[in-house]
Parts: structure tokens; C-alpha cells; sequence
């Protein structure tokens, strides 16, 4: 995932590995794709696939002329585009996890149930609610105790890291509120959002049902939402949420720009809505 995420525009904001499946949390840098040139695109794509000829020719700085240079960037012009597409960056990440699988169970044939499911996040609401339900995965299962115990997740990742005073250079970082000249990351403090998924975490138990702390993090009243409606979305995150989450504006400008309608739910959320683009 880390290796993939290195050759793709696509930065890891958050995931979990359990046991049978994984979820992952992806930002697309369609921004840092469009600037790449031509050479580092082939490199790119000849890191995962095998390149062409011509593309091995181009690498190898043999001169090409005019026809075989246009024909070069008109099928670079398609690796651009995909090395920044989720569907081929779960493409490549499922096979080489089904290849490695049958060989040690030394058998062939299919090794995922069925295709991921994706949703888009719209807003920064949506954002920190997928990421803190990934991060607790681990928690929800019963599989670790506090996230920095839960194994194979960013959480853990990013608290090892956050001892030593720095952030994982693997990972998306957390870079602060929106300002001017914001920087690439995510638009959050690291210190409020490990904040929020540990009191997140804390609310999971039966035993604390309802029992909302009195330090309620401060990431929660700079997005607009109230620790109960909070609660209800990171529970319910995946089998409630599909399509496009977000604000119910966010949802409508999304769907005005894929012209499409758009159905919404969890209404008494009043904070969130998601639509399946119909």
C-alpha cells in the first residue's frame, strides 16, 4: 500500500488492515499528476508495468522522431491519467495480495469476495469522520485495546511517529486549518484529531454509551458538529454512508457537476448527508 501510494498520486490519509479485508483512506493529487513530465510519468508507470519499447528507448535517451514521440505522449497521456484513478490503484494493491495469497496456499482462482467499494468525501466533516472510523477498526472488533496497540493501522503509525515529534513521511500529514498558501495535508491538528479518535474510541464500549466526556475535543466544535451526532456517524460511518458524503451542500454541487440527481439520507443527522448519484 505504502509502495503503491509512492508511484500513484494518490497519498494515504488513513487505513486498517484487519483480518479478512482493509479500508483505506485516499487523496487524490490530480495537481502534482498534471505537472509531471513526460520522463517521470514512464518511470512511473514502468515501476509497476512493463513500459513499451518506445517508452524504454525514450528512458534510455535514444532519440525519437516526431511520429514516434507524438505516439509516446499520446499513451503517456493514459498512464497519467490512471496512475491518479483509485480503480487501478486497488487493481494493482488486490492483485498483488490474491497473487501472494494463492501462493501460499498454493492454489489458483479468485481470492477477493467482490469489488471494493468507494465512497468520495466532500468536506472536512466527511473527512475526519471516515478517517476516525477507519483508525478504530482495530477497537470495533475487539482486536486491540486503545489505538496504539491496534496493529497494521495509521493510527498507530502516526502516534509512533507523534513521540518522536514528527509525522510518518509515508502517510498524508495533518498540516492545521485552512489559511492562506495552505499546504498539501490534511486540515487538522495531529494533537486534536488523536484527540478525537481516543474520546471516539472511549464511546464505543457499552459501558460508556451516553456518557459524552466533559473534555469533548475542540476538532468537534470548529467542524459544527455535537458530540452526539458525532458518535452516531462514526458508528454507523460504512453501512450507513454510499456514493458522495459530505455536507448536503457539498453533496448538491458534486452532483450539479457529474449532472446528476441526487438522493439523500440520514436525516435526523442534520449535519450529514449521502447520495448515490442516480
Amino acid at each position: 500500500m505504502h509502495d503503491l501510494s509512492e508511484v500513484f498520486a494518490l497519498d494515504l490519509a488513513a487505513y486498517a488492515v484487519m483480518s479478512n479485508h482493509y479500508h483505506v483512506v485516499l487523496y487524490i493529487d490530480k495537481k502534482s499528476a498534471d505537472k509531471w513530465s513526460l520522463f517521470e510519468v514512464i518511470d512511473r508507470w514502468q515501476k509497476i508495468f512493463r513500459a513499451s519499447n518506445l517508452a524504454q528507448r525514450y528512458l534510455n535517451g535514444d532519440t525519437l522522431d516526431p511520429c514516434e514521440f507524438k505516439a509516446l505522449e499520446g499513451v503517456a497521456s493514459i498512464w497519467r491519467e490512471r496512475l491518479t484513478d483509485i480503480s487501478w490503484f486497488m487493481r494493482c494493491l488486490n492483485e498483488s495480495i490474491a497473487r501472494q495469497a494463492n501462493a501460499e496456499d498454493k492454489c489458483t482462482g479468485r481470492f477477493w469476495e467482490g469489488r471494493f467499494k468507494s465512497q468520495a468525501l466532500l468536506d472536512e466533516k466527511a473527512l475526519a469522520a471516515c478517517m476516525a472510523y477507519v483508525d478504530l477498526n482495530p477497537i470495533r472488533a475487539n482486536m486491540a485495546k486503545t489505538p496504539e496497540d491496534s496493529d497494521h493501522t495509521s493510527i498507530r503509525q502516526r502516534i509512533r511517529a507523534a513521540i518522536s515529534g514528527e509525522q510518518p513521511k509515508s502517510l498524508l500529514p495533518f498540516v492545521g486549518g485552512e489559511r492562506l498558501n495552505m499546504p498539501k495535508g490534511l486540515p487538522f491538528q495531529l494533537d486534536h484529531y488523536l484527540e478525537l479518535v481516543d474520546w471516539s474510541g472511549r464511546h464505543l464500549a457499552p459501558r460508556k454509551r451516553g456518557a459524552i466526556a466533559e473534555n469533548t475535543p475542540p476538532i468537534l466544535k470548529r467542524l459544527g458538529i455535537s458530540p452526539k451526532h458525532w458518535l452516531y456517524l462514526n458508528h454507523n460511518f460504512e453501512s450507513r454512508f454510499k456514493g458522495l458524503v459530505g455536507s448536503a451542500e457539498a453533496v448538491r454541487h458534486a452532483c450539479r457537476q457529474l449532472d446528476k440527481r441526487w438522493v439523500h439520507g440520514i436525516s435526523d443527522c442534520r449535519r450529514y448527508f449521502s447520495a448515490t448519484p442516480c
